[in-house]
This record gives C-alpha cells, sequence and structure tokens, in this order.
C-alpha cells in the first residue's frame, strides 16, 4: 500500500482534483519506517551487489547496467525534493520550520532598503527592454555516452530552425507583474483561456499564489513567502505564476502597450531557450565538453561565482534580483536558474526517443498535449534538473518556482505541439511526421485490423463450417489434416464452460472479433458482453446477429479465390446470438470500462482473453483491471501464443520474452502471469497447450500452439 500511494507525484490530473483528500493516509511514524527499509535495501544494493564489484577495475553504470536504477532513485530524489519545497512553500507559515543546515535566502533579503508598495520602475525594479536575437539553427537531445544520469526524454534528437525573435532581457518581475494585478487583470476573462479562467475561479486568485496581503483589502500591499519564511516584497525578483498567468499577462500588455512590431507577445520556446543561453555552457558546448555542463563540475556554494554564475543548484534557499547576474552573449540574464521558464511547448519525445525498462512511465504518460514545458532550472534545481540536457514539464496550472519571459517573433513560434489539450493558449496542432517522425501518436497509425483480407481470415477462422455448401473444406484434405486445430473460438469458450464457474449469468468477451466465441458462450451463458478494437470486426458480428447472410473470399491459389457463406456452429440460433451484445472498445480501458460503462456494471461470472494479450500496448494494465470486473468464483481464461512484438507492444512492457538484466536468466512470460494474476487474487486451476489453424490459402496454414490457462478468484 505504502508503495502504490508514494509512486503517484504531485501532478494532480486536473486542478480541481481532490481525489487525494479521500485517500488513507499512514501515520508519520509509519512512513518514518517505511523510509528506514527503503534506506538500508538502497545501502544494501551499493554495497554488496554484484554489478558494483570493482575489485577488477572501474564500473561503468551506462542505460544497460542494472544499477542505472541507483542514479535513477538519486535524481528523482532531486526532483522531488524541488517538488516538495513547493508544497512547503504553499503551506501555512506556521506548519513549517526551517531546517537547521537550509541554504540561506539571497542576500539582496538584507539589503536594508525600504519596500515600497507601490513600485516604481527604474527604482524598485529595472526597465525590461526587448532584446532583438539572431535566429540560429538548435539540435536538441543528449547524446547517450554522455556520462551522467539523463530521464528517457532528454535522449533522442531534434534539429529546429529557430527564426529571428525579440525576448525581453529579464524575467517579468514582481514589479512589472503588479500592473497587471492593480489593473484588475485577474478580473478580466478577456485576458484568460476558458480552462484558464476556470482554474482562476475556482483557486479565487486575485494575485500570485506567493504574494501576501499585508495592507487593508484593496490597498494591494504584499509581501512575499519564501519557502520557510515571509519576507518583504521583492518587487526585482521573477513573478512566480503559472503557465495560465503568464499567458493572461502577455494578453493585458499587448493591449494595454500595443502589439510589438513583430508580432503579439507570448512566452519563451525550448529551441529559442537554446538559443539565448550563454554560450560557454549551451547544449552544442556541453556536447564538445562535459565541463561544460556546470552542474557536473560546480557546487552550488559555486555557483553562483564567475561570469557564468547562475542561482542554481542551491546555492540559495530563495530566488534573487533578475539583474543581479550577469547576462548571456545575447544580452538576457537569468537564462538558467533563479526560476524556470515557462514555454509555449508541449512536453514531447525527441525523435528516436525510447523509454527504460526500469521506469517506462516517467515521461510517456505526459505525452498528451495537457503538459507545459518549463526550462532553464530554479534556485532549487540540482543533478538533472539543474543540468543543460533537462527537459521538464507541468500541468498549466501548477505552481512552482517558475516564472516567464516575454517574446514576439514575425512568424509562428518554434514550439513542438502535440494533439489538442483540454486547454487554449497553446496553439495545438498535429506535428509533422516528416520533422517528428510518427512515434509521437499512435492515433496517427492506422488500425491493422480493418482490411477485407483480415476480415476474410476472421471469419473463416471464427466460422469453419463455412465454404462446406460451395465444397470448399476448411482445410484441404490430407493425411495427417490438423483438424484438431479448427474451432479454435468455440473450443476457447467451451473450456470456460468446462471450468465451472460459481454462476453462468453473465460472460464477458474482450477481444471478440467477428463474435465466434461471443455466440457459443451464449449457448450457455445468459448473457455475452464483447467487444474488439476493430470497428469493422463488431459491424460484422452485429450483421450476423441481425439474420443477415455475410459471404466472403476464401483464398485458393494466387488471384483465385471462392466466394462462401458464413455458416453458424449448430445451436447457435437467433435466440441464442441475441444474448451477445457486441461494442467497439479497447482492452486497455478495461478499468475505465469497469467505472463508466452500464455494460459492466454486476461484474462478470466468466471471463476471456483469446490471443489478445501479446496485442496490446499495456497488457499487465488489462490483467490489473480484472479483479474489478470478475465476480467472486468467476473464471477468467486467457488464451495466448506470447508472440511479442514492438509493433503492437513496446518491450518495457512485454511480460516475459526477455532476458534479465541483473541475473542474465530468461524470463518467460508464463511465470510472469501467474505471478500477476495471483496478485490480483486469482488462483490458476487449468493449463493446456490449445493449437489454431488460420488459413492463408488452399496449401498453406499458419499452425499455432496457444497457452490456455484458467484462473478462479478467490
Amino acid at each position: 500500500y505504502f508503495e502504490s500511494i508514494f509512486e503517484v507525484g504531485v501532478d494532480e490530473m486536473l486542478w480541481d482534483d481532490m481525489h487525494k483528500n479521500d485517500m488513507l493516509w499512514p501515520a508519520v511514524s509509519e512512513v518514518f519506517e517505511y523510509r528506514k527499509d527503503v534506506y538500508n535495501t538502497v545501502v544494501d544494493a551499493i554495497m554488496n551487489h554484484p554489478s558494483l564489484d570493482d575489485s577488477n577495475g572501474p564500473v561503468t553504470v551506462n542505460q544497460d547496467h542494472p544499477m542505472w536504477a541507483l542514479f535513477m532513485g538519486f535524481e528523482h530524489e532531486r526532483i522531488h525534493l524541488e517538488t516538495s519545497s513547493v508544497l512547503f512553500r504553499e503551506t501555512p507559515i506556521e506548519l513549517v520550520q526551517r531546517p537547521k543546515h537550509w541554504p540561506s535566502l539571497h542576500p539582496s533579503v538584507y539589503d536594508g532598503v525600504s519596500r515600497s508598495t507601490n513600485p516604481v520602475e527604474g527604482e524598485d525594479y529595472p526597465s525590461n527592454e526587448m532584446v532583438d536575437v539572431q535566429g540560429r539553427t538548435v539540435k536538441l537531445g543528449k547524446p547517450l555516452d554522455f556520462p551522467s544520469y539523463g530521464w528517457d526524454n532528454e535522449y533522442g534528437e531534434r534539429t529546429v530552425d529557430v527564426p529571428n525573435f525579440s525576448a525581453s532581457k529579464h524575467m517579468i518581475t514582481n514589479g512589472e507583474f503588479f500592473d497587471f494585478v492593480k489593473d484588475g487583470g485577474y478580473r478580466r476573462k478577456e485576458y484568460w483561456c476558458d480552462d484558464g479562467w476556470a482554474w482562476r475561479s475556482h483557486r479565487n486568485m486575485k494575485w500570485p499564489f506567493f504574494w501576501t496581503p499585508v495592507g487593508p483589502a484593496g490597498s494591494h500591499e504584499y509581501g512575499l513567502r519564501a519557502i520557510y519564511e515571509e519576507i518583504p516584497m521583492q518587487w526585482d525578483w521573477p513573478a512566480d505564476v503559472t503557465y495560465y498567468e503568464s499567458k493572461a499577462y502577455c494578453l493585458w500588455k499587448s493591449e494595454r502597450d500595443g502589439p510589438p512590431k513583430n508580432g503579439p507577445l507570448r512566452v519563451l520556446t525550448e529551441a529559442e531557450h537554446n538559443v539565448i543561453r550563454h554560450q560557454d555552457h549551451n547544449l552544442d558546448a556541453a556536447r564538445s565538453n562535459v565541463d561544460a555542463d556546470k552542474v557536473m563540475v560546480t557546487s552550488g556554494s559555486n555557483f553562483p561565482k564567475g561570469g557564468t554564475g547562475a542561482n542554481l543548484n542551491m546555492a540559495y534557499s530563495s530566488q534573487n534580483p533578475v539583474n543581479f547576474f550577469p547576462p548571456s552573449h545575447t544580452g538576457h540574464f537569468d537564462t538558467v536558474g533563479n526560476a524556470w521558464e515557462w514555454t509555449e511547448d508541449h512536453f514531447n519525445p525527441l525523435k528516436n526517443f525510447e523509454v527504460h525498462h526500469v521506469y517506462d512511465d516517467f515521461s510517456t504518460p505526459c505525452f498528451d498535449g495537457k503538459h507545459s514545458m518549463i526550462v532553464g532550472g530554479s534556485f532549487m534545481s540540482t543533478g538533472d534538473e539543474a543540468s543543460v540536457f533537462a527537459r521538464f514539464h507541468f500541468r498549466p496550472h501548477f505552481l512552482q518556482h517558475s516564472g516567464f519571459r516575454l517574446v514576439s517573433s514575425d512568424g509562428e513560434a518554434p514550439a513542438m505541439h502535440l494533439f489538442p489539450g483540454s486547454f487554449s493558449g497553446q496553439a495545438a496542432k498535429a506535428a509533422s511526421e516528416a520533422d517528428y517522425g510518427a512515434e509521437i501518436s499512435e492515433e496517427t497509425s492506422s488500425n491493422v485490423y480493418e482490411t477485407d483480407d483480415l476480415m476474410s481470415m476472421y471469419l473463416g477462422l471464427h466460422f469453419p463450417l463455412s465454404g462446406s455448401r460451395e465444397g470448399v473444406d476448411a482445410v484441404i484434405d490430407h493425411v495427417a489434416a490438423p483438424l484438431h486445430g479448427l474451432r479454435f473460438p468455440q473450443r476457447v469458450a467451451n473450456l470456460l464452460t468446462a471450468l465451472a464457474p460459481e454462476k453462468l449469468e453473465r460472460a464477458l468477451d474482450v477481444g471478440c472479433a467477428v463474435g465466434g466465441t461471443s455466440f457459443e458462450l451464449a449457448k450457455s451463458f445468459n448473457h455475452v458482453e464483447a467487444f474488439d478494437f476493430s470497428d469493422n470486426f463488431v459491424s460484422a458480428a452485429k450483421r450476423l446477429q441481425s439474420g443477415e447472410q455475410l459471404t466472403f473470399e476464401v483464398p485458393i491459389e494466387g488471384d483465385i479465390s471462392k466466394q462462401v457463406s458464413v455458416v453458424q456452429e449448430d445451436g447457435v440460433d437467433m435466440s441464442v446470438m441475441s444474448r451477445v451484445n457486441f461494442f467497439q472498445g479497447d482492452a486497455s480501458s478495461l478499468s475505465t470500462y469497469a467505472e463508466t460503462r452500464n455494460e459492466f456494471k454486476g461484474g462478470f461470472d466468466g471471463v476471456i482473453l483469446s490471443n489478445l494479450l501479446c496485442r496490446l500496448p499495456d497488457p499487465e494494465a488489462a490483467l490489473v483491471a480484472l479483479p474489478g470486473i470478475v465476480n467472486k468464483g468467476g473464471v477468467v481464461v486467457i488464451v495466448t501464443p506470447f508472440t511479442w512484438l514492438e509493433e503492437f507492444t513496446n518491450r518495457a512492457k512485454w511480460l516475459g520474452g526477455v532476458i534479465d538484466p541483473v541475473s542474465k536468466q530468461p524470463i518467460h512470460s508464463k511465470d510472469v502471469l501467474r505471478t500477476i494474476m495471483e496478485e490480483q487474487g486469482f488462483e490458476k486451476i487449468h493449463e493446456e497447450e490449445m493449437p489454431l489453424v488460420i488459413r492463408e490459402h488452399r496449401r498453406k496454414y499458419q499452425y499455432i500452439v496457444s497457452e490456455a490457462s484458467g484462473w478462479r478468484k478467490k
């Protein structure tokens, strides 16, 4: 239970998501004990794991090394150090206490200057001119052999041609943002996208979250909340705001001052950020010299020093004046550190992106068009987060140590957008396959099951008596003909019935194809729900159910085929077929269907997943959903040849068929399947080898031996 609640981060799905408030949280003492156990386990791995034995020379830990997971853990802890610091900053001041060895606030807090309640540009905060930038080509991506840890989204490549643009030399300060607040920017809906306005209304936001009112209502007198302190307002520090607030400010600023000569105001893009980063420490420099990625050689206390100093790697425990450190070669300040910068980019994969099998869902769930990239790092960013190669993201309503910089350009922003998300403000459009590869969205690929040839093949498989009227045998007559491989769908249905579920009321056929198994189940069960990913297959099953006489082509030789009529099995009549409800669906959504579809209410006494498991993008997710849909005493029949193909299932999601990177022993799918099913509360009650024959033409057949297993819910 601890692992299940602690593995979920702080990225709630929606700004009004209060689901975590319903969870049963353990006592603090229990958490401390759990932390001790985890700590001891990690220490033991470091001290005793054979892969770290350096008695024969230094050990190189790369992505293929089993102890890459250690560094993954270290860096994940760094991420949560930063996100936790934001949560502490949100917590009422009386509930937090500054740790003894915590870094000091930036010294500008203690400069003795009296803070005005009505800031003036040039006195309380610096003027923020737009600085023209010469465009250039930017190459994104971290080399695989770079000698530091990297998250999966950092690897890969993309080349972006960045046109000329203009960017404010500083991030927008609290002083500048004060004008937006005082002018009623939080009250005027026209500056906000629909979801941004809904978020603002839900939170009743009237000023940035970390501003603290210190005067009478309406006086616009504010202090500033640091992580553990409430301090006087620092007008020359960057404004900590969400993406929604950043975009609202851009519209307000454009209306008040008029749009710039080269297009409307917006925020930065990832590619533009890498243009204005200091040339001594940008991507090109780091690829040529590891030391150019400053976090590789620079401690937090030393980060502020020198001509490229920055507030990064916990040099301080707060932000700093936006003009405190020297600018980059393009004349822009704080291109790294101080505060993250929101961008116009959706979080996205680079070309040749691959997940790492140890943490296969670190990035991919957020390639959804609903997460905005942030760049540059903040004062709290350490380790990989402070690296030049870092690529991080949050939802647009999310509080982080993050600000923004104004940008304008003649053309469209050189930003990466995926499919539309649930909020406007980021111009969502489909990515060009030529530039970014089709791997970005599975939705762009065609359904391999929607072809006439495959329809004919499946009708022949599911209804093997078809062709008997036309004189076409399912298998050509010959010695030792594999007739035992026919009627595969019917044999699967009969196996479920033979395993004696506690009741024979309701059955579910997951991946029903054209309905042969479903109709056979309906001979024994009072009701059958059946769905398939292919709309063509479901349509064919419904047409048969309605009494329509379907025909299909049986291949004979070369271009020669024979049209035959579908013939049902004995006992499958209109009354039996009426017990089946067919619908188009996705086996990957079983857990969602259990909560949202009326067809799933009441659960099922029997469930079949036939030759489906190794065609799913996430087979384990389907298995884990089974306890929520199977009634007590119900039986699940899983039939699969374990034919794993990356065309259907990312290698990181295969149940088995791989070599364990630590033990070097083979991992077999049936063993993993048993482990998963037993963890879900099922007992294995049956196993057999189940052959099937699929006709390609008169003299060629596929002969497949699937493993059929039965599982009873305890």
